[in-house]
């Protein structure tokens, strides 16, 4: 796999079937774009190539300083891009100035002098240039007289519902981690580093690594209790785990904290980057009266999160 971060400098991409976008989530509507966008370009040897930007467009037009709550950070779509048969991808850097462009200049100045496509492939919500005045009609009616042909991919729809990367955050969001997955297409993951915490776990038979997430805009799902699998960086081994997600209300907690209590494991593991995958939430943050209460409740989300790891 090839990403290409300088697009002043890109090789000269034979027959370029092309499909831009944020592709956030890579969720199954852009599985259909991309299952699409490889089919077109085996059909002529021609290359496949995902276009897409950083930061996300939405940090630099619309965020107003809230979190973004994006699903995937970039190595994590470059990944997941590549799962699905990309050999090829451009970041382009996200600004000012490129987002205020007109669509027709990003159509002449961006997409055919940088890229010279043999085929343009977009979703069906698809929009570009300065007040997303861009949209399918008006790449289809600049393809014959600049040499490439345009396709438009209708939405992914799942039980009545259109798939999109808002929808699988508001499920996120609400802890709905099954409804996330079906939409996804996978299950929803999350990287982070084992940080001190306060070892109250570690008194009541339930050590937990507490985790900082990398990313500031990455997506954390609503509080509670999930079943999740551990993967330390690094390590081959998958390891069952069960992670609580709050402020503790039982110990008198302000923060926001992430905590996973890893089972059948005891190591030191400070500063080391654990891969959490979520696989169901178990219940909802209580607080309990008292630490003894906490544990017996520890023992049953244990015992729930086994029986939903091995479901």
């Amino acid at each position: 796999m090839q990403v290409y971060h300088n697009t002043t400098q890109l090789p000269a991409f034979k027959n370029a079937v092309i499909t831009i976008g944020t592709f956030d989530g890579v969720h199954k509507g852009h599985q259909q774009i991309i299952q699409q966008l490889i089919k077109e370009a085996s059909a002529i040897t021609g290359t496949a190539i995902v276009i897409s930007f950083d930061p996300h467009p939405k940090q630099v037009v619309a965020s107003q300083g809230k979190p973004l709550n994006i699903l995937n950070v970039p190595a994590e779509k470059y990944e997941l891009l590549n799962q699905h048969g990309i050999e090829h991808i451009v970041i382009v850097p996200f600004d000012k100035a490129f987002a205020e462009q007109t669509a027709a200049a990003y159509i002449e100045n961006f997409l055919v002098e940088k890229f010279h496509p043999h085929t343009i492939i977009i979703g069906y919500d698809h929009r570009f240039g300065n007040n997303r005045e861009g949209d399918y009609k008006l790449l289809e009616s600049a393809a014959e007289r600049m040499g490439f042909t345009v396709k438009e991919i209708p939405e992914h729809i799942l039980q009545n519902v259109t798939i999109s990367s808002t929808k699988i955050r508001e499920a996120l969001l609400k802890g709905d981690i099954e409804t996330a997955e079906n939409y996804l297409g996978y299950k929803y993951f999350f990287t982070g580093e084992v940080v001190k915490g306060n070892q109250l776990g570690r008194t009541i038979g339930y050590p937990t690594a507490n985790l900082k997430i990398q990313h500031e805009n990455k997506l954390v799902p609503a509080n509670g209790v999930y079943a999740v699998t551990v993967k330390i960086e690094g390590r081959k081994q998958e390891y069952k785990g069960m992670m609580n997600i709050g402020v503790r209300p039982t110990v008198d907690g302000i923060n926001r904290v992430i905590e996973v209590n890893i089972f059948d494991f005891d190591e030191m593991i400070y500063g080391s980057n654990l891969k959490i995958t979520l696989h169901k939430q178990l219940r909802q943050e209580v607080k309990f009266n008292g630490l003894g209460e906490l544990k017996d409740q520890l023992q049953k989300d244990r015992d729930h999160a086994l029986a939903a790891l091995q479901a």
